[in-house]
Formats: structure tokens, C-alpha cells, sequence
């Protein structure tokens, strides 16, 4: 079984679910946010648990999967998401940015995360998040 296969199936299987359910009850772990996309095929809401910076009204993430990450194929076909910080919603623009070096990005976002999404990563991508205004 291959790097992504392993990481996809951990992610969908064991951690995903169990930090949205903690999300759901206000208990999101530090550095980590729920980001809603809306899925390309079903037009259904999406929630993804994802490791951030936040800088501002800036989200960063990098994707461990790139362009193969399902949240990232639902933001290319639509960037209008929502990202749950704490016990918020936000509504933001997202955009992939492939020029953009994601280890170098990662060392603005937590330590945890960051090593997880390396060791794990396939083919590492940045995205960011224009988050509007809160209020």
C-alpha cells in the first residue's frame, strides 16, 4: 500500500472523524480548523479537518495530497468555503497557489501538524484563504 493510500485511509477512518466530532462540541484542538468546501459532484457541504496559520484574515494550509486532496479539487471548482476556528464560522475565498513553497509555509503553521503533513505528504500544496471581515 502506497504512502497516500495509508494517510487517506487514517485520515478518513480515525482522525477526521474524531476531531469533527470534538469540533462539534467547541472542541477543536490548537492549530487545527474545520474547512467547508462544497463537494464539485454532489454540490453537498464537505468538512475537512485542516492544519492552518492564521495571519490576520489570512488561513494558510498545506495540503498533504495537493491537487489529488478532495478538498482541494471541491475549491478549484468553487472557492467560496467556510472555515469553523474555535467555535466560529467564517466565510473566505480560497485559491491554490502552486508557486508557493510549502515547506517553507509550514514553518509558520504549528510544529505537530506540520511534521504529520510532511511525513504523510504525497505532493505537498499551498492554500490560502481570504477570510471576510468578522461581523
Amino acid at each position: 500500500m502506497d504512502k497516500r493510500r495509508v494517510s487517506t485511509f487514517l485520515s478518513t477512518r480515525l482522525f477526521n472523524p474524531l476531531v469533527k466530532s470534538l469540533a462539534d462540541r467547541g472542541l477543536t484542538p490548537p492549530g487545527i480548523a474545520i474547512l467547508e468546501t462544497t463537494g464539485r459532484k454532489s454540490g453537498l457541504a464537505r468538512r475537512t479537518p485542516v492544519g492552518l496559520a492564521l495571519d490576520g484574515d489570512t488561513l494558510w494550509i498545506v495540503a498533504e495530497h495537493g491537487h489529488r486532496a478532495s478538498y482541494v479539487r471541491n475549491i478549484e471548482a468553487d472557492p467560496q468555503v467556510r472555515v469553523k476556528l474555535g467555535r466560529r464560522w467564517r466565510n473566505g475565498i480560497a485559491r491554490t497557489l502552486p508557486d508557493d513553497d510549502p515547506i517553507a509555509r509550514q514553518r509558520t503553521m504549528p510544529r505537530s501538524n506540520a511534521r504529520v503533513v510532511r511525513l504523510m505528504g504525497s505532493d505537498l500544496l499551498t492554500v490560502r484563504i481570504d477570510l471576510a471581515p468578522e461581523g
